[in-house]
């Protein structure tokens, strides 16, 4: 129902495209934008813009960058033997933010899914066995989510892998801190057990 005009209502739209926003949401941001100045509204569409317009994929581990090579694949001081394999940037950042690894990267951009037809060619695999010629890796360690798609698309990975000689490790799924034993599922006690190590 248009109860706003057609400019404001194309904007709620747009907004509730945006995963995880739902209707309400997306009318609060619409008035959120609506009732703040111009130059606020102009500085937000340029944002998009900019963002959209200058990204690129870096050309070593497809994260995404203002330059033909990220900062991270760029600097000395980190660790070029080992490469973690994740699915999203926003996954890497993740990992970042820890500050506790010190190698490098690679984006895959998704994971297997044949529900939502996407199979090993859509993701960044080609470009990941291409930074192995060199003989510098010697670790990919590979943090999919621990999900069916992320389970999947580590298994191939680790299949692929091993005949290159590269040594492949899969990160721990555990018990998340502060959670009661009785709430987790079986899938990730049983991750936990197998992670296991000595204290």
């Amino acid at each position: 129902m248009n109860y706003y005009g057609q400019a404001v209502s194309r904007l709620i739209e747009e907004f509730a495209r945006l995963p995880g926003v739902g209707a309400k949401s997306a009318s609060r941001m619409a008035f959120y934008v609506l009732n703040g100045t111009n130059e606020r509204a102009q500085s937000l569409a340029e944002a998009i813009l900019a963002a959209k317009q200058s990204s690129k994929h870096c050309k070593y581990c497809c994260n995404l960058s203002d330059e033909d090579i990220c900062h991270i694949c760029k600097s000395t001081k980190r660790d070029n033997t080992t490469i973690m394999v994740v699915e999203t940037p926003q996954d890497m950042a993740a990992y970042e933010k820890t500050k506790e690894y010190n190698g490098l990267y690679h984006i895959l951009h998704g994971a297997i899914s044949p529900m939502d037809g996407i199979g090993p060619g859509e993701l960044r695999i080609k470009e990941l066995l291409h930074r192995l010629d060199d003989s510098t890796v010697t670790e990919i360690i590979l943090a999919t989510n621990p999900n069916i798609e992320g389970e999947a698309t580590a298994m191939y990975l680790s299949k692929l892998l091993k005949p290159l000689g590269v040594k492949a490790t899969r990160i721990a799924h555990g018990v998340p801190v502060g959670g009661g034993l009785e709430h987790i599922d079986s899938v990730t006690l049983l991750r936990a057990l197998q992670g296991r190590r000595e204290i």
